[in-house]
């Protein structure tokens, strides 16, 4: 009868430590870096392995390039092809870099590179399954690479049919990546 007690009271305790470590784990997977990581949704992956200071140096000192592109929907009308071209987001991106350069500038041979783009989010796409995937107007994707090597991923989504916050969004992954230690 002891031993039964004693079995129930160990697989109590270990039920409870095994729970409790399985909700710290899962809250630190879902938890996010920055406030305005958690206004949308976001993923990001940073790869540590990489010269993650140097490209942020060097991308401080103007020493960047940008590559993009814009995927408008295919199968609905288009709320973006009218509103927003490949270099008006260019320019959104450039006024975002622009604050937060560095005075003094250094002259590097080395840039960091930002690729990234912007899909509309095709919400006549049979390919759509449910209400969540239909819930946001697109995303945004955003790579940072440094010496021909991927260092820092991030998309984000943004909400309004309009793109009236992609601005928003862009300064967000700006900031995400600029906050990396």
């Amino acid at each position: 009868m002891t031993n039964k007690i004693v079995s129930i009271l160990i697989i109590g305790l270990l039920s409870f430590l095994l729970y409790g470590v399985y909700s710290k784990t899962q809250k630190s997977i879902k938890s996010k870096r920055l406030e305005c990581q958690s206004l949308t949704t976001t993923f990001e992956k940073i790869f540590l392995e990489t010269p993650v200071n140097e490209a942020i140096k060097t991308l401080k000192n103007g020493n960047y390039e940008i590559i993009s592109h814009i995927e408008y929907s295919k199968y609905m009308k288009s709320n973006l092809v009218n509103i927003l071209t490949k270099n008006q987001s260019d320019k959104i991106l450039e006024d975002i870099l622009e604050k937060n350069m560095i005075t003094k500038k250094e002259s590097l041979d080395k840039k960091t590179i930002i690729d990234y783009y912007i899909y509309e989010n095709d919400k006549e796409d049979s390919g759509k399954k449910n209400n969540e995937a239909k819930s946001y107007a697109g995303y945004l994707v955003f790579e940072f690479k440094y010496e021909n090597k991927l260092i820092y991923k991030i998309q984000t989504d943004y909400m309004n049919l309009d793109g009236s916050d992609i601005n928003e969004r862009m300064n967000c992954v700006m900031n995400s990546f600029l906050s990396i230690n």
